[in-house]
């Protein structure tokens, strides 16, 4: 699974893909105060990226894996 939620973090790991957007949405939802951890990120669809950064939630992680991600997008989401 490559959305979860373990207590008050949401986990993205390995290739998130559009489909997870929906779950990482719902999560966010049941889990407001709760912050997603991105270390294991391996890629990041753009659907997912966007719930994101209109949720804004707290992201806490080490760089993502996903080069790109790590290079150009984490500065948006912190």
């Amino acid at each position: 699974m490559t959305v979860r939620l373990a207590g008050d973090v949401i986990y993205l790991e390995g290739r998130c893909l559009a489909e997870d957007a929906d779950t990482l949405l719902v999560y966010l939802q049941e889990c407001p105060k709760g912050h997603v951890d991105m270390a294991r990120v391996e890629r990041l669809h753009l659907a997912v990226f966007q719930i994101l950064l209109a949720a804004k939630p707290e992201v806490r992680a080490a760089p993502p894996r996903d080069g790109f991600v790590a290079r150009h997008l984490i500065d948006l989401l912190l």
